[in-house]
């Protein structure tokens, strides 16, 4: 079972647009170094969207060596169902502890067909599988369910934030596997689920995945930590402060919720180069208001530490 801050690494590319492997394992080094609970290596901020299959083996292979069992790795998985049944065992074959599958492509399909995907990924090795709540993959209750009692999956990760709809297929996936005994995770997966998460833990959803890790973990670990302890004073101070801000930021051009990351990590002094098309670069001019903010939420633990 999962537990902690989630650390969602990026994948680093040379000017070139090559995976730089080396750089990469730098950066999972030092994330994994500050102490996340697990490694989601390759999914969403990994850019698993523009990864070939080739490149994605690698990939998993380098987080799991440098992670060495110190926590879970699990790797994303998705597209149509053969490729995401290709990564899938690509995952396992690599050494990955678990898969986080994405969305199929494109396609808007009706309940059944969700369940039959998942199923059909699911079946291709027997490692742990958490779904991925979002876009056009939305489970309703009974789908829920239904992938729920599948002997692999063990997790439900929400990146809809219709809380409406989370909250009763946690209730519904809770009270269908109570017999069984088979335990079972959620989680936040918006982007930036700091700011949604003192809502998702009103409906019994504790886990969520930190983009923010990758760049800032004393900033993630902190506000953890604050949400943990029922401090609601540093909480609310991590989201003026920082928290929204960086979301203010986020929110101006589309695909921010990766490039914003990546120019987080070249910031603190890891080289994670471009994001590949369709996404784009910051601008130089939010790069210098990304530096605000994050030096912004380090003198909100500085003053905490001066405080206590």
């Amino acid at each position: 079972m999962l537990d902690g801050v989630l650390f969602f690494p990026v994948t680093p590319f040379t000017a070139a647009g090559e995976v730089d492997y080396d750089l990469l394992a730098a950066h999972v080094a030092k994330g994994v170094d500050a102490g996340p609970g697990g490694v989601f290596i390759a999914c969403g901020t990994g850019e698993f969207h523009a990864l070939g299959l080739e490149e994605f083996g690698k990939i998993v292979r380098t987080a799991v060596d440098v992670v060495a069992g110190r926590v879970p790795v699990y790797a994303g998985a998705g597209g149509s169902v053969v490729q995401a049944q290709a990564f899938a065992r690509s995952a396992k074959e690599n050494g990955a502890d678990g898969i986080l599958l994405l969305p199929p492509y494109l396609v808007t399909m009706p309940q059944a067909g969700l369940v039959g995907y998942t199923k059909a990924v699911a079946d291709t090795t027997d490692l742990p599988l958490i779904v991925y709540n979002r876009s056009n993959a939305r489970f309703t209750e009974s789908s829920a369910v239904a992938v729920a009692q599948l002997p692999t999956v063990v997790g439900f990760k929400d990146g809809t934030g219709d809380l409406d709809q989370v909250g009763r297929i946690v209730r519904a996936v809770l009270d269908a596997l109570e017999p069984s005994g088979k335990q079972f995770q959620f989680f936040n997966g918006l982007p930036t689920a700091e700011v949604s998460q003192q809502a998702y833990r009103a409906i019994g959803v504790t886990l969520y995945s930190s983009a923010t890790f990758a760049f800032a973990p004393e900033l993630a670990l902190a506000f953890y930590r604050s949400l943990e302890s029922g401090n609601e004073k540093l909480t609310a101070t991590l989201l003026r402060e920082f928290f929204h801000p960086l979301v203010r930021l986020r929110d101006q051009v589309p695909g921010y919720a990766v490039s914003l990351i990546k120019a987080g990590v070249t910031m603190e002094g890891i080289e994670a180069g471009p994001v590949r098309p369709p996404l784009v670069d910051i601008s130089s001019a939010h790069l210098s208001e990304l530096t605000e903010i994050v030096a912004n939420g380090r003198a909100v633990l500085g003053h905490e530490l001066a405080v206590h």
